[in-house]
């Protein structure tokens, strides 16, 4: 069973084009069953959700992740997200690993993978991704993985030397090819995604990806309209089917609620009150 259950938030964020966007979340991070600690860590600070996957030696891997989402979880507070400021925190993250010489190594590092909305017109939400962990759309009856794995097994796949299949048991499934901390490179990986009604994202990291097939996901999802729900069952399974590494879910349902006629009545009224200022 999960450490904890987990309980669902949720938040109105308004849009440029007069409408709100209802968010409604729910996170977990877990031991899992084979390792010692939890080098993972999330964030959900709305309008912004990350998973951070650790790696390194001793305490390297919880260092790196713990640093990364403390980072992240300023700009949060200071309401502006943006590419230029998510960077900007990474970049620091990188530093503050560096910090820690000795309980970090060469190795040590995270992934970093999440999302957050872009309320400006045209709203979006935009997808960000460094290393292997995973965003995750449910969109009408359809999973579409929104990240590209940055890993040794997805390059071979790309360039067609394996199978979607094989990668899945590859040996070198842990070999991820781009962190925060081992560089000093810390731009992710963006896509915008439309703002859509009824849209629900995945927030992963790989812990749940090695327990669950996307089928597996879609089923729980399906079967689990409260996010809360979603994440604590999605969990169990993780677990039930092994739990061999950290796992860590977040679960965003995006639910839009178009301008009122009132509001756009006021809207209009306040349009030419300006215009006849002007005249």
């Amino acid at each position: 069973m999960p450490d904890a259950t987990t309980t669902a938030q949720t938040q109105s964020v308004p849009l440029s084009s007069g409408a709100e966007a209802l968010l409604t979340w729910a996170g977990a991070t877990d031991r899992g069953r084979k390792r010692e600690v939890n080098q993972d860590a999330i964030l959900m600070a709305c309008p912004l959700f990350v998973v951070a996957d650790g790696m390194g030696g001793h305490i390297g891997g919880e260092i790196a992740s713990a640093n990364t989402i403390s980072r992240l979880s300023d700009v949060a507070e200071s309401g502006e997200i943006t590419p230029e400021s998510i960077e900007g925190a990474l970049s620091a993250a990188v530093h503050d690993i560096a910090d820690h010489p000795e309980t970090t190594d060469d190795g040590t590092g995270t992934t970093v993978t999440g999302i957050y909305l872009d309320p400006a017109e045209p709203e979006s939400w935009v997808v960000l991704n460094i290393g292997d962990s995973r965003v995750y759309l449910q969109r009408d009856e359809a999973l579409i993985q929104i990240t590209t794995d940055h890993s040794l097994v997805q390059e071979l796949v790309q360039a067609g030397r394996l199978s979607p299949e094989e990668a899945e048991s590859h040996p070198y499934g842990n070999v991820i090819t781009r962190a925060v901390g081992p560089s000093e490179s810390v731009v992710p990986d963006y896509v915008r995604v439309e703002v859509v009604d009824g849209d629900r994202f995945v927030i992963c990291s790989d812990g749940l990806t090695k327990e669950l097939t996307d089928y597996g996901i879609l089923h729980f999802l399906r079967e689990n309209p409260n996010p809360a729900d979603a994440v604590d069952a999605m969990l169990e399974a993780a677990l039930e089917n092994g739990g061999r590494d950290n796992i860590s879910i977040v679960v965003v349902d995006v639910a839009v609620t178009e301008a009122s006629s009132d509001d756009a009545e006021d809207e209009a009224d306040e349009g030419a009150a300006e215009d006849d200022e002007a005249a």
